[in-house]
């Protein structure tokens, strides 16, 4: 079901201009099915457009053969299997706005539109998997195949990528309900078989398998402002946390997808957030946005947890003042002898000893820190800094690596960032990803709309062997707050 609405506006061009090559050749292109290679080789796979060898002034696209489509252009995947409403292909060649997304500059460039009868072939092809001749799948038969999820918030989709190739190769449609649900964050179990999703607006937590992105199944946990929600070691339960004044805790059976309790009552959350828990599943700590404490629940017996406040600034007492330090996210060290904690109005991460849940140290950061991802081969903590100003037109944001041995911070080049929120990282690829909502009006244009409306967001990557953001910037749908991954 697509719950969606289709909204058009042109936006700047996936695609540059097809322009005429030094040497006329002709490919001879066997691999698509015979009634696609006929529109493709014929009306897109031209001199001058997106064959081998003008793909370099055609938006880095070469659709010569079935494979080179599937590598993609300078923006990612312009061909999601089973999704033409999520492929940028289908939004170039469609000239009426009934059928959905329309860009410019309209292929065939300088040319007529396809007929209906083409632009129909092609639609229900990638409707298909979009097959080569042999009835291969892009990105299929590898159930054990590395990969990572993107929720985009603004439209119930999540996005899956190939690791390897960073390129996106399926969109998963999650939520129940016919208005967006807005799913908040992602996590993938710790023995990478499953992801799971929980929303905003929403009623459920969603189960889906990694092998192939199938849905498995949901737990009604009831309304709230689901946000966050950490997953047990051994994977087989999870509690949620929802961020409402009074907010509340469930805790989730994940193999059975049943709600086995909701820690709630009057007084005992304000505004909870950020959430994780041990690998021993005795402590779950959970941030209280506004102020300056944070809960740390002893779930020993989790039926009666026991809940209690650890104050954040020494020698102050629990308080709910919005602008106090507002932790916001906190993540436990590899070795789970320190915790640290994001805080939105301080502009700072503190670093709590586990033990004892005294204060080891103050980092500041850029404004407004917000996620965190550990490195586990390198000491090394990366935060998004959502509101960092930023000396280059179009760029809004920073991420900040922190050593977490000895409390070192360092600002990474702020290169192409607008409102980073979610951010993995993969230390067998030696890459940092980072999802840039660019939900800001002032924000970097989007190359297309969404068929549900919004700005569309992309990514960002670090090579962790240089430090330095990769020029590569794929483009994601609408506003992509947070990323997971099958390691």
């Amino acid at each position: 079901m697509f719950k969606s609405i289709l909204v058009v506006i042109a936006l700047s061009p996936f695609m540059s201009g097809c322009m005429k090559d030094k040497t006329e050749t002709t490919a001879v292109n066997a691999t698509f099915p015979s009634d696609i290679e006929k529109i493709i080789t014929t009306k897109c796979s031209t001199s001058g457009c997106h064959n081998t060898i003008s793909k370099d002034a055609a938006g880095g696209l070469s659709l010569t053969t079935w494979d080179e489509l599937f590598m993609g252009g300078n923006g990612g995947s312009v061909v999601i299997p089973y999704r033409p409403d999520q492929s940028w292909f289908m939004y170039y060649i469609n000239t009426d706005t009934s059928r959905g997304v329309v860009l410019t500059p309209t292929m065939p460039f300088n040319q007529a539109p396809l007929s209906d009868e083409e632009y129909y072939a092609l639609q229900d092809w990638i409707s298909e998997g979009a097959p080569n001749a042999q009835g291969e799948i892009a990105f299929s038969g590898d159930p054990d195949r590395k990969k990572f999820y993107v929720a985009n918030q603004g439209c119930d989709l999540v996005s899956v990528f190939d690791s390897k190739s960073l390129l996106a190769m399926r969109y998963v449609d999650v939520g129940t309900l016919i208005q967006i649900e807005v799913p908040h964050q992602l996590k993938v179990s710790p023995d990478g078989k499953y992801w799971y999703a929980c929303f905003v607006a929403g009623t459920v937590v969603q189960k889906f398998r990694t092998s192939d992105d199938t849905f498995v199944g949901q737990v009604e946990i009831g309304s709230g402002s689901w946000n966050t929600m950490t997953v047990s070691a051994d994977g087989t339960k999870a509690f949620v946390v929802d961020f409402e004044d009074e907010g509340k805790v469930a805790y989730i059976d994940l193999e059975n997808l049943a709600l086995l309790q909701m820690y709630q009552g009057s007084g005992l959350f304000a505004s909870p957030h950020g959430s994780c828990v041990n690998s021993a599943f005795s402590t779950l700590y959970v941030t209280a946005q506004f102020g300056n404490f944070i809960y740390k629940i002893d779930i020993t017996n989790p039926t009666f947890p026991q809940i209690e406040q650890v104050v954040l600034v020494p020698g102050q007492q629990p308080n709910t003042n919005l602008g106090t330090i507002d932790p916001h996210e906190l993540a436990l060290s590899p070795d789970e002898s320190k915790y640290f904690v994001t805080c939105n109005s301080s502009n700072e991460v503190r670093v709590m000893d586990a033990a004892t849940d005294t204060l080891i140290a103050v980092i500041p950061v850029g404004q407004y820190p917000a996620e965190m991802a550990f490195s586990k081969i390198n000491p090394y903590l990366f935060v998004t800094c959502m509101e960092d100003p930023c000396p280059e037109p179009l760029c809004k944001g920073s991420v900040w690596m922190i050593n977490y041995n000895n409390f070192t911070s360092t600002k990474l080049p702020q290169s192409g960032l607008y409102e980073p929120h979610g951010i993995v990282v993969d230390d067998d690829l030696g890459l940092v990803t980072i999802a840039n909502r660019n939900v800001n009006p002032n924000g970097p244009a989007p190359h297309h709309s969404s068929d549900c409306g919004g700005r569309n967001g992309y990514l960002k990557f670090i090579d962790l062997n240089t430090l330095q953001f990769m020029p590569y910037r794929p483009e994601v749908s609408v506003d992509p707050y947070s990323v997971a991954a099958k390691l």
